[in-house]
C-alpha cells in the first residue's frame, strides 16, 4: 500500500500546490493500479476524493500561520503517535505531496514533490522568518527522501543545481488539467483581460496596472478582471474588479469568455492558469520566465514581466490574433492530463517499492 500524506494542506491557503494534490488523489482513484491510502487533516476530510481515506485526528491542523507552525513542530518532535494512528509502518512507501514530510523519521521509502525554489531565486520576497523555515523544513524533508518529484524541467534543473542533489533522484512530471471542465465552448469573447493570481508579491500586479493604463489609452473599451486573494485589501485602479476566489465553473467560464489572459507573474514552478486557458482556447500572453515558456511552448505571446510597454505589446498582438492563438493553444493544452501525471507518478512508487525490496 503506498501513502499519500496530506496533513499539511489548508483549503484555499496552499495554491497550486492544493490543485496539484487534490487532482493527483482523484486521478489515482481512477487510473491507479497500486493500493492506496490518503492522511487527511480534520480541515479537509472530503480531499481523499475517491481512494481509501484517513483523518488523523492526532495531527493537530489549523488555518491560521502559528497554529501551522506548532501542528508541524509538534508533529515532528512527537511522531509517534500520529505513526501509530495511521499505521504507517505498514505502508511500502509514502508520498508528501505538498513538500513538508508530515510526520517525519520513518522507516518507509519517501518520495516529496518540490514545486519551487521561488525562496532562492527571489529571497527578497520572502521574510527572514520564512526564509528559514524553508530551510529548516523543506531541506530536511527533501534530504530525507529517497526520491523528488518537480513540476517542471525549470525545477528540476535548479533544484540539482541550487541544492546540489543527485540528478537521479529527481523527476519531472507535469501537471495535468481537467479537460472536461477546461475546453474551448460558444460563449462570445467579452473585452476584458483576465489575470487569476492571489495577491502575492511575485504575481506582480502593479505593473499589471501600469500596463493596464497603456492599454486602454489605445482600447478604452478594455477591463481587467482579478481572481484570487487578497485584492480586497488593495485600492484597485478603474476598470479594474476583483470577484475573489470563483467556483472552479465560473474560473471556466472567465477564460472562456474573456479576450486574453494576461500572466505578469515573475516566477513560476509550473504555470496552471495559462495552460487552463490555453485548453479553453483564449488567448494568451505571458511572462517568458521560469518554467512559463515550458508550459505554453509556442502558443502564446512572450514578454518581459518588468518591463509593462512591453507586457502591454504582447497582449495587443494576442488581442489582434485570437483564432491562430486559439487553435495552438488548444493543441498545447492537449497533452496535460491528470491521467498521464497519475500513472506517471505511479511509475515513482513503482520504483520505491522496488528499490526497498531490492537487496542492498
Amino acid at each position: 500500500m503506498i501513502g499519500i500524506s496530506l496533513l499539511t494542506l489548508v483549503p484555499r491557503i496552499s495554491g497550486g500546490s492544493e490543485t496539484y494534490a487534490r487532482a493527483l488523489v482523484r486521478a489515482l482513484a481512477q487510473v491507479g493500479e497500486l493500493e492506496y491510502r490518503v492522511f487527511l487533516p480534520s480541515i479537509a476530510p472530503d480531499a481523499g476524493d475517491g481512494l481509501e481515506s484517513v483523518v488523523a485526528s492526532s495531527y493537530r491542523a489549523s488555518r491560521t500561520t502559528a497554529g501551522r507552525v506548532a501542528a508541524m513542530s509538534l508533529a515532528t518532535a512527537f511522531p509517534g503517535r500520529i505513526k501509530r494512528e495511521l499505521e504507517i509502518e505498514r505502508l511500502e512507501a509514502i508520498h508528501f505531496p505538498l513538500t513538508i514530510a508530515v510526520p517525519r523519521r520513518l522507516k518507509v521509502p519517501t518520495c516529496v514533490t518540490l514545486h519551487d525554489l521561488q525562496h532562492l531565486d527571489l529571497p527578497h520576497f520572502f521574510s527572514r522568518a520564512e526564509r528559514a523555515f524553508r530551510a529548516v523544513v523543506w531541506n530536511s524533508s527533501l534530504r530525507h527522501a529517497r526520491l523528488l518529484i518537480v513540476p517542471s524541467e525549470f525545477v528540476r534543473e535548479g533544484a540539482i543545481e541550487r541544492l546540489e542533489l543527485v540528478p537521479e533522484r529527481v523527476r519531472a512530471i507535469h501537471h495535468g488539467i481537467d479537460h472536461g471542465v477546461f475546453k474551448p465552448g460558444e460563449e462570445k469573447r467579452e473585452p476584458f483581460l483576465l489575470y487569476p493570481a492571489n495577491n502575492w508579491p511575485h504575481k506582480n500586479h502593479e505593473r499589471l496596472f501600469e500596463t493596464f493604463a497603456y492599454l486602454q489609452r489605445e482600447r478604452p473599451e478594455l477591463k481587467l478582471i482579478l481572481t484570487g486573494s487578497g485584492h480586497e485589501r488593495r485600492q484597485l485602479p478603474e476598470g479594474v474588479r476583483a470577484l475573489g476566489h470563483v467556483p472552479i465553473t465560473e474560473l471556466a467560464s472567465l477564460y472562456r469568455r474573456a479576450s486574453c489572459l494576461v500572466f505578469a507573474s515573475l516566477y513560476e514552478g509550473f504555470g496552471q492558469p495559462p495552460l487552463e486557458a490555453l485548453a479553453s482556447g483564449c488567448p494568451v500572453a505571458v511572462s517568458r520566465v521560469a518554467s512559463l515558456p515550458e508550459v505554453c511552448g509556442d502558443a502564446a505571446r512572450y514578454f518581459d514581466p518588468t518591463k509593462p510597454e512591453e507586457i502591454a505589446a504582447a497582449v495587443a498582438d494576442a488581442l489582434d490574433h485570437p483564432d491562430e492563438l486559439r487553435e495552438k493553444g488548444i493543441e498545447q493544452a492537449r497533452t496535460f492530463t491528470w491521467e498521464r501525471c497519475a500513472r506517471e507518478h505511479e511509475q515513482v512508487y513503482r520504483e520505491l517499492i522496488s528499490k526497498s525490496s531490492s537487496p542492498r
